[in-house]
């Protein structure tokens, strides 16, 4: 056998052997990772057009009815709700309302756009949901905060 080749039963051992703690702090960053990407997609991909009036977002938004108050109003949440998954203590509450925003997105795809792009919305809504189930515990942190007088 070659130095540089691994037997397969040590390869299979040391995954099996993994602990717990091992799974759980690597399932930790990998939640964590997937609340940056998608804070920063609602920040810069979703929220920013709106805010600088890109003229797709424009056009939308008229199509929609909605107008610039619309557009301007959208991009503030999701502005909003994509820093908020970066905070600890917001990050389900976030995780909640951004997916309420695209389910209504949704709605919006399949009415006036004839589902055009109705996937996007929906695509979303899978890791939202993970997050805000994942990460369910902050809501009982951030009820206590709420809660508390002074």
């Amino acid at each position: 056998m070659s130095e540089t080749t691994v037997p397969v039963t040590t390869v299979a051992s040391a995954s099996a052997s993994t602990t717990p703690a091992v799974r759980r702090r690597r399932g930790r960053i990998a939640l964590r990772t997937l609340q940056v990407v998608l804070g920063l997609f609602y920040v810069v991909a979703s929220a920013l057009p709106k805010l600088i009036a890109n003229q797709y977002a424009v056009d939308s938004f008229h199509r929609i009815g909605w107008g610039s108050a619309g557009m301007y109003t959208i991009g503030a949440l999701e502005l909003a709700g994509g820093l908020a998954l970066l905070v600890p203590l917001l990050q389900s509450v976030a995780a909640t309302a951004l997916s309420a925003l695209m389910l209504g997105a949704f709605f919006v795809q399949m009415i006036v756009f004839h589902g055009e792009n109705a996937a996007t919305p929906l695509i979303l809504i899978v890791p939202l949901v993970l997050i805000a189930w994942a990460r369910r515990g902050s809501n009982q942190d951030l009820l206590r905060l709420v809660r508390r007088r002074p």
